[in-house]
């Protein structure tokens, strides 16, 4: 057996028992008795192949958990006794360090947002898009047996909110994202909901200007997680808002374009009328927090 072969088959027995047993908050110590390694040579190979650390691993098992119950616990403090946390104060620190919100607006899932979405034709084929008078808050481009997928997908994210179709709406925001003529561009803001690693990695795809691509391994370099390009993968097939949010711009290091959420074929398409159309400098920057949601505002020039 190789020692990659080995160090797989000895992390997948510790997500196969932390899975099992995050409910009892296992330290490093005993995590690592398990599989029969020091605890710092467990630390290193598991933060190696996973891209986060043992205690990172069991935080997100822990958040899931949570966030499948939240809507059942009458207080924080039974959720964190069902969840084997310490204290209710946990629960308050996993949900805003990891998922980016406080427990009481993830429990109100856009509770109070009266979110307008739309269906439109882009240069890309059609799109799913969804605003409130904050701004944007979901871009994916759709073909017919996607619709409904892209849909539920987004109302699940935003359970609580009044959905409202109004196209209308959301055709100004459209005419903005996918003018050809950087000068027409306007500010544009961005809602986001998602982890902080997340928000970090989005708002490196930020930094990528039109027509230019990086790779998933300089993406992690610069968020300082060089060995989480498998994590890195992961958020950016996350995106709620593409286009705007470039996952496109992020390309193998095999010079290979990669994957895509709505499609190579897409991807390609983007990337090439980028570099016909647009070219030349871009930034956008994170300006505020809105309501628990990263609220990033773009300057195209």
């Amino acid at each position: 057996m190789t020692q990659d072969n080995l160090n797989y088959d000895r992390v997948a027995a510790a997500i196969e028992f932390l899975t099992e047993h995050f409910r009892e908050q296992p330290d490093l110590r005993e995590v690592a008795a398990r599989i029969h390694l020091s605890p710092e040579h467990f630390q290193r190979i598991f933060t190696e192949w996973a891209g986060v650390s043992p205690k990172r691993f069991t935080q997100f098992l822990t958040l899931d958990f949570l966030r499948s119950r939240i809507h059942e616990f009458s207080n924080m403090q039974d959720a964190a006794d069902a969840a084997g946390l310490s204290a209710q104060s946990r629960v308050y620190d996993l949900f805003v360090n990891i998922e980016g919100v406080t427990p009481g607006a993830f429990q109100k899932g856009g509770l109070g947002e009266v979110i307008r979405y739309g269906y439109h034709s882009t240069p890309f084929g059609m799109c799913f898009l969804a605003a409130t008078e904050k701004g944007i808050c979901g871009l994916g481009f759709v073909d017919e047996d996607r619709r409904r997928t892209e849909f539920e997908d987004f109302r699940q994210k935003w359970a609580a909110a009044e959905l409202v179709h109004a196209p209308e709406f959301t055709q100004a925001y459209l005419q903005r994202i996918f003018s050809p003529d950087q000068k027409n561009l306007q500010k544009l803001t961005i809602l986001a909901q998602g982890t902080n690693f997340q928000l970090k990695v989005w708002e490196a795809l930020l930094s990528i200007p039109p027509g230019a691509v990086t790779t998933y391994d300089q993406i992690a370099k610069a968020i300082g997680h060089p060995n989480a390009h498998r994590a890195v993968g992961t958020a950016i097939g996350s995106n709620p808002v593409g286009f705007l949010i470039p996952c496109h711009r992020v390309i193998r290091k095999t010079g290979d374009t990669g994957g895509y959420n709505w499609g190579k074929t897409r991807k390609k398409a983007i990337l090439g009328w980028e570099m016909a159309k647009l070219g030349g400098a871009a930034f956008l920057k994170v300006f505020a927090l809105l309501d628990g949601l990263k609220a990033i505002t773009g300057f195209l020039s």
